[in-house]
């Protein structure tokens, strides 16, 4: 009957909103299902594993949030340099590191006063171990490119809002975010190849959107630009995101870009995001 838990946090401004959702998606959560309407605003954040303790005897000092990680130096960098992005006096906001009396390791941040989240790791090599070696969704210091299609511009600047929200929520710098427009899905791949190809983006989106019935050769387009688009991605090594939308109907597409069943731009810069630190991991592992 169970289906899941949740930990609600009531933030005490709109600025507060803000800068909790920012720091949260900075240190590498999956973003959940929100909401916004009149009056009140929500934004969620998932973990792989979620669980309910109850402690007799000895209870840690930790914050009313605590989190399992399996890198926690990783994670101490990121709530610092967050912490120094905001201004903040990251000397009384952010404890260090302390061995505790439970074989682990764990430190204690406040991203907002009053709000204490300690973050913990297993000291024990076998027991921290992960099942599977995953990207984090921290784009802190990632440099992106956004190939987005003009064609359909009603539906492919949705998804260009979605992916640039997506990029600067998790920690992407302006600056090191280039947007390249092309007349359609066609050229995508043209110009992701050449951007992959000049050697300083960490990932690449590709954004579009194909309508069937806007031509009768529309899957012919399709399987090129999507063969296209893998083939730049294996040839340069640079990680590719997929985000060109292939549908029935204007309003079908329309519901992929926001209206409905969530922004695959979003979904698409996320996507980046993880593999961009996937690869690195595998690429540190590799020469561990």
């Amino acid at each position: 009957m169970i289906k899941g838990i949740s930990f609600l946090r009531p933030a005490g401004s709109a600025e507060a909103f803000d800068r909790l959702s920012g720091f949260f998606a900075a240190l590498g959560f999956a973003p959940g299902k929100g909401w916004s309407e009149e009056g009140s605003r929500g934004a969620s954040f998932v973990a792989p594993l979620g669980k309910l303790e109850i402690v007799e005897g000895r209870f840690p000092s930790t914050g009313e949030i605590v989190v399992e990680v399996t890198s926690l130096d990783s994670v101490y960098r990121a709530a610092e340099a967050w912490l120094r992005a905001q201004g903040a006096d990251a000397g009384t906001r952010l404890k260090p590191i302390a061995e505790t009396d439970w074989k682990s390791r764990l430190f204690t941040v406040e991203p907002e006063p009053g709000c204490a989240v300690s973050f913990w790791a297993w000291t024990d090599p076998l027991r921290a171990k992960p099942v599977a070696v995953e990207g984090d969704l921290s784009a802190e210091g990632m440099k992106f490119a956004v190939v987005v299609a003009r064609w359909n511009a009603v539906i492919t600047d949705r998804l260009l809002d979605g992916a640039l929200d997506a990029l600067l929520r998790s920690g992407a710098q302006r600056r090191h975010i280039e947007v390249a427009r092309v007349p359609g899905a066609w050229e995508i791949p043209a110009a992701a190849r050449t951007l992959a190809e000049r050697g300083n983006f960490d990932a690449i989106v590709t954004l579009g959107c194909l309508l069937r019935g806007e031509t009768a050769h529309y899957e012919a387009i399709y399987n090129e630009v999507a063969r296209g688009i893998g083939q730049s991605q294996q040839e340069t090594g640079v990680p590719h995101s997929f985000g060109v939308l292939t549908c029935e109907s204007l309003e079908q597409a329309l519901d992929r870009a926001g209206i409905k069943g969530g922004n695959k731009g979003f979904e698409a810069a996320v996507a980046a995001i993880e593999m961009v630190s996937l690869r690195r991991k595998l690429l540190e592992s590799g020469h561990a």
